[in-house]
């Protein structure tokens, strides 16, 4: 059964947080979580660490009674999507003001188990 979490919001750019999803789109859990944690733009990973944190204790809090360890959770899918922009001004030459967009961007994670028959054929 798959779990999700949803993250909205988060003050970076959406185009920097995909270039950090892709690489963890299709792992196993603990494999993206060790992948993020020595990722090369580690305020990305940090986000993306807690929400795979988030994922994983929503499947477990609809999941009683497995144990997290034996389920064989991996990242079904990731979705970054662009959120509000914030329009601000930053002072230029000669009086004049030139825009500044302060991006956001909303991610969506759906972590799901592999089943007995699953695990054997990615296994081999």
């Amino acid at each position: 059964m798959e779990a999700k979490a949803i993250l909205r919001n988060c003050p970076l750019s959406p185009r920097k947080m995909r270039l950090v999803a892709d690489v963890v789109r299709g792992q196993r859990v603990e494999l993206a979580l060790n992948i993020l944690q020595w990722n090369q733009k580690p305020t990305y990973a940090i986000y993306l660490s807690k929400l795979i944190k988030s994922a994983i204790a929503n499947w477990g809090q609809s999941n009683t009674g497995e144990r997290i360890e034996d389920s064989n959770l991996f990242v079904k899918s990731i979705m970054v999507d662009g959120g509000i922009v914030v329009k601000r001004l930053r002072t230029a030459p000669q009086g004049r003001g030139h825009r500044q967009r302060k991006r956001t961007n909303h991610v969506t994670i759906v972590i799901d188990s592999l089943k007995k028959n699953e695990v054997e054929t990615v296994n081999e």
